[in-house]
């Protein structure tokens, strides 16, 4: 069908709409009249000098829907206030400023295809963010929703149940085209990673090159793996040589990975982005104060406390989830000296079968508790009230990570050191991988891309007019969108390449063919990773970074 109201001209064709604001449909004018004033006042008067329009008159979801862009004038100020590193005329990259902006490479007068269009959702996210309440006490036409000077107007917003959510729009047509050349055909070759970092931004796309990059590691270790399933089965002589070419094949890959990164951010422009005063969380609460170094308002909070919460409540927490995972470990050794005990004494094909089945089971209890053990973690994590986004993350990856290599890692060094059973580690360490792999498929991929293509069907009843592989106007674009799920960042992705390369680096020399299982994981991972990136989820807003961060 013909666009009624493409992507890039709504009514007023000057207007770009990039970013989606979704309030409660029962939000007081009150409330979004002063929201939208907040959002076009200007920058000197509080607010965030942007452009915002209601989605379309007379549809069912004007009111309650705004399209939020800026002129081109403030995208180039706003990527000089986020500190974006473009390419200079002579080749070098520098950090944009607005009074050298014609001595960048690729820069016109009318500013066409200069900042990509993630960028410009990165800076208007930034903007957004920052809008911070000045001398209300509280939201118009919300009395009991509270502020104080400083306080993020959209965290309370969200907090409160009036702010729905706020997602970037996607560009069909380049969408379209990406998902051609990333995973529209079976093909043996590199991903576009140039392509999907212009399209998600620098963090998705670091992803996905260390997603490619560990699996093209992984190949020596599978071709070498072969052989020793076959031949060095029961020789230990051999498992000390093939646990020092582990150690030596670890050591290398990781630090090649550093220089292939770096050389990935330097052409990016994010090697030399600047972090010096990074900006506090929106979710970051306290007292009004002034910042000692910026000199600007911002909510303090006490250190004191802060270390107090992590001392005297995150880190016993973290301390018994530990301890009732060893709890439950043990329980998976009772289970197997029972299957054991049932196997010797009936001597049949069901017996045989039983000796998998606490490994089997014990393996879908670790990833229920690594599910559950999660939440838990982001909930104490955002209850320390830590300031800056790096900080949230490395406390709550810490978390995380101590529990999850605990938890999948402890039984098998029980059966290593203390059993010494070098049959029933090689059983443990198959099941563990095959049957978390499969459930990480099962649960990231498979299940939201059916649920969503489930959901598109009523959608596509209740539209009528809808094809989702056709044209849409902008209102249809912007319903289909609002009900995609969220995609909840790189961090359980990581975590599965973590817990991945710790099962082939300490356990693959009793293992040999664990390397060969994790690169037919990670080439389904290409597509179905890319699937959910393009057709499943909204689409994320991008994220500037310079490596994998604490998960190197």
């Amino acid at each position: 069908m013909k666009r009624s109201q493409s992507l890039h001209e709504a009514a007023d064709p000057n207007f770009r709409p990039l970013v989606v604001i979704e309030l409660v449909k029962d939000a007081k004018e009150e409330t979004k009249e002063w929201l939208v004033k907040r959002i076009m006042d200007k920058k000197k008067d509080g607010g965030a000098q942007l452009l915002i329009k209601p989605l379309q008159e007379n549809e069912v979801d004007q009111g309650n829907i705004y399209l939020v862009g800026a002129s081109k004038l403030r995208l180039l100020l706003g990527a000089e206030a986020v500190g974006l590193v473009k390419e200079y005329h002579d080749g070098s990259m520098r950090t944009f400023t607005f009074s050298n902006r014609k001595d960048f490479k690729d820069f016109s007068d009318d500013h066409a295809n200069f900042l990509t269009m993630a960028e410009c959702q990165y800076i208007i996210k930034h903007e957004l963010e920052n809008l911070r309440a000045k001398d209300e006490k509280f939201i118009p036409g919300s009395q009991q929703s509270r502020l104080y000077p400083g306080k993020s107007i959209l965290r309370r917003l969200s907090t409160s149940g009036i702010l729905v959510q706020t997602f970037p729009l996607h560009d069909t047509e380049n969408l379209k085209r990406l998902g051609h050349t990333w995973y529209g055909k079976v093909k043996l070759g590199y991903q576009p990673l140039d392509d999907i970092r212009c399209y998600f931004g620098e963090t998705i796309a670091l992803y996905f090159a260390f997603l490619e990059y560990f699996t093209f590691a992984l190949i020596p270790m599978a071709i070498i793996g072969i052989p020793y399933y076959l031949f060095a089965w029961e020789d230990y002589d051999k498992y000390v040589v093939f646990a020092s070419f582990n150690l030596l094949w670890s050591t290398a890959i990781l630090e090649v990975w550093k220089r292939v990164c770096a050389g990935m951010a330097y052409r990016w422009g994010t090697l030399m982005m600047k972090r010096e005063f990074e900006e506090p969380r929106p979710a970051f609460h306290g007292v009004l104060g002034t910042n000692p170094v910026t000199g600007r308002e911002e909510p303090v909070y006490s250190s004191l406390k802060r270390q107090l919460r992590i001392y005297l409540v995150s880190v016993p927490f973290v301390c018994l989830c530990l301890y009732l995972s060893l709890y439950v470990m043990m329980i998976y050794f009772d289970l197997e000296l029972w299957a054991v005990d049932f196997h010797e004494k009936h001597q049949s094909e069901l017996s045989n079968l039983m000796l998998f089945v606490p490994s089997i089971i014990y393996a879908i209890v670790i990833e229920i508790m690594n599910r559950l053990y999660r939440y838990a973690a982001e909930f104490l994590t955002s209850w320390e009230n830590h300031r800056l986004e790096s900080s949230y993350q490395n406390h709550l990856i810490l978390k995380v990570l101590v529990f999850n290599f605990l938890n999948c890692f402890a039984s098998l060094f029980y059966i290593a050191f203390v059993l010494h059973d070098m049959k029933l580690l090689r059983q443990s360490l198959a099941t563990l991988l095959i049957t978390s792999q499969i459930l990480n498929q099962f649960v990231e991929a498979l299940l939201p891309f059916w649920l969503q293509k489930r959901h598109n069907k009523k959608l596509k009843r209740t539209m009528k007019c809808l094809k989702v592989d056709g044209e849409l106007s902008l209102v249809e674009q912007v319903r289909l969108e609002k009900e995609m799920g969220t995609y909840l960042g790189t961090f359980d992705d990581y975590l599965e390449l973590f817990l991945q390369f710790g099962y082939v680096s300490l356990f693959s020399c009793v293992y040999p063919l664990a390397a060969i299982f994790a690169v037919l994981n990670n080439v389904t991972e290409f597509y179905s990773d890319a699937l959910k990136m393009c057709q499943v989820f909204k689409r994320p807003f991008a994220e500037p970074t310079a490596s994998v961060g604490v998960w190197q």
